[in-house]
């Protein structure tokens, strides 16, 4: 079977891909423990793609409880070289309006319970996290949103291309305090899971964006309503299907261009200890991020 070349990661609202051809259900077991769930792998307009539901399917896990390295893995060792992480989100920014999407170039991370690397226990890599994010998978996506709001004639729905996401560990929303100081640091959007996932990617070398979706303004608007998990649902499900859409088209362009990415050769500079200086299982255990 071909590999996949695109991985998606879907967030709350996006648990399967609809326009997934000849889907086959892969139980993957990881060095890291099991993914959030099966692997949904198949073909979106004749790509090889994998899909994993990042809460699980029904929405079971907490932010905290999501097996970010295990995930992560089970698709690097499927193959795959590009991640779409789609993610819903706050904004702290007025122009960031809820139905908007936007597409960060940067993260804070202030997560405190997670475990952040392949790394450790007998191997020291150190990855450059300068520029998180692909420019040329992000770059796919902006296409993929102007094409799918101009087929829709979709008015109102703004594409943001820049941002700095925070991600936060939850599950609770932020107090008002928190909010203003997260805006007052340059934050655009705040989340709870794109870390410490956008780290692990480019520890395994794949190139990743994320498509965030704006809910709600979080609470430190003085007009607009708090954000509770019914509000973000609610305007979640109102994007989900054009999400679907995205992805798609962003997958038809990334199998038809495969852009190269500094990503793909991020442990080149990163790798203090060498493969040959660890021990067998510690080789072993990495062999999948090690080989490419």
């Amino acid at each position: 079977m071909t590999q996949p070349l695109v991985g998606i990661i879907g967030g709350s609202g996006l648990y399967q891909m609809d326009a997934l051809h000849d889907a086959q259900e892969q139980r993957i077991s990881t060095p890291f423990g099991d993914p959030s769930d099966v692997l949904v792998t198949g073909s979106v307009h004749g790509v090889r793609v994998a899909f994993v539901a990042r809460h699980g399917r029904g929405h079971r896990l907490l932010p905290s409880e999501v097996p970010y390295r295990a995930n992560i893995h089970a698709l690097k060792q499927l193959g795959v070289r590009y991640v779409l992480s789609v993610s819903a989100v706050g904004s702290l920014r007025e122009e960031f309006k809820p139905l908007d999407m936007v597409l960060p170039d940067q993260f804070m991370d202030l997560t405190k319970r997670r475990d952040s690397s392949f790394f450790g226990n007998g191997a020291v890599a150190h990855v450059s996290m300068a520029q998180p994010v692909c420019a040329q998978v992000s770059n796919a996506l902006a296409r993929a949103v102007q094409s799918v709001l101009a087929a829709e004639g979709a008015t109102g729905i703004g594409l943001h291309t820049r941002g700095t996401y925070v991600c936060i560990e939850g599950p609770q929303f932020s107090s008002q305090a928190e909010s203003h100081w997260y805006r007052s640091m340059g934050a655009g959007v705040i989340g709870m899971t794109n870390m410490p996932e956008a780290k692990l990617a480019r520890e395994a070398q794949m190139a990743y964006a994320t498509l965030a979706m704006v809910t709600d303004y979080d609470c430190w608007h003085p007009v607009e309503a708090h954000v509770t998990a019914n509000l973000a649902l609610a305007n979640l499900m109102q994007n989900a299907g054009r999400a679907q859409k995205v992805v798609a088209e962003a997958i038809r362009l990334l199998g038809a261009e495969q852009p190269a990415s500094s990503a793909h050769s991020a442990l080149q500079t990163a790798l203090v200890t060498q493969p040959d200086a660890m021990a067998p299982d510690v080789r072993a255990r990495l062999a999948a991020l090690l080989n490419g």
